[in-house]
């Protein structure tokens, strides 16, 4: 529940920090700004990490399944995160927020098809009740399902779909790896690898983008830019994501999403 607190303020964070980034370059494209901030995102969570706590850093016996199961949670977590932020800057965070929130469905969904989860009737009235609350609250705000009646469901919108597919998968594979191995050195490893593959998106999006290499990385001469990304690397990547590794193994996979 505490996850939560914070994940509800890095839609607002990524919202601002893509806006900021917009209005301080003269031609706008979210894919390699999207690629550079998650992988400083990321990287702050490193840091934070191998400083606050140095153990993190030494995966012992079981390294080669640390990396494993820290690297398939890292690539989940960095394609939800990379299409929900390319899609936010074309939609509004109300909509990202309630169309991520289908992730719970997809949870249930995939953890039942996997054989990973058994849905009794108390967990699917949790399901159906958490996805008609997120809607009736986009409602009575007058902005998430007003902004998707009023234009038309495109590639933005779908593209927010998939990264709750990927978050549902997040999820059921943290279930599973963080039983095996210490959350700690899972967590570690997913950072790195987090921080890795949005490099390699940077490096490849950045010969076919408009935008030039000074004014991307010119962005970072900005404190604007550097509070959300404070922000989203101290609290939405390293404690969030070290708590949810630390404890979600306790409770079911689709009780976790219902949470969420």
């Amino acid at each position: 529940l505490f996850v939560t607190l914070i994940w509800g303020g890095t839609f607002i964070w990524m919202k601002q920090l893509l806006s900021t980034a917009e209005a301080n370059v003269s031609v706008w494209d979210p894919r390699p700004a999207v690629a550079l901030f998650v992988g400083i995102r990321f990287a702050i969570a490193f840091v934070l990490l191998s400083l606050i706590m140095p153990a993190s850093r030494t995966f012992g016996e079981r390294r080669i399944q640390v990396w494993k199961g820290g690297g398939l949670i890292g690539v989940l977590m960095f394609a939800g995160f990379a299409l929900q932020m390319v899609a936010l800057a074309e939609i509004t965070p109300a909509v990202s927020a309630f169309l991520t929130s289908l992730y719970v469905v997809f949870t249930a969904l995939i953890g039942r098809s996997l054989g990973k989860q058994n849905l009794t009737k108390g967990l699917l009235i949790g399901v159906l009740l958490t996805t008609m609350g997120a809607a009736l609250l986009g409602l009575e705000k007058g902005d998430a399902l007003t902004d998707m009646a009023l234009t038309e469901f495109g590639i933005p919108e779908w593209m927010t779909i998939i990264g709750a597919v990927m978050f549902a998968l997040h999820i059921l594979a943290t279930d599973a790896i963080t039983k095996l191995d210490d959350p700690v050195k899972i967590s570690m490893a997913s950072f790195v690898v987090v921080s890795a593959c949005s490099l390699i998106m940077l490096l490849a999006i950045i010969p076919f983008s408009a935008m030039s290499p000074s004014e991307l990385f010119g962005l970072l001469a900005l404190v604007e830019v550097w509070i959300p990304l404070l922000l989203l690397g101290g609290l939405g990547s390293f404690v969030a994501l070290l708590v949810l590794n630390t404890w979600q193994k306790h409770i079911s996979p689709v009780h976790a999403a219902i949470i969420y």
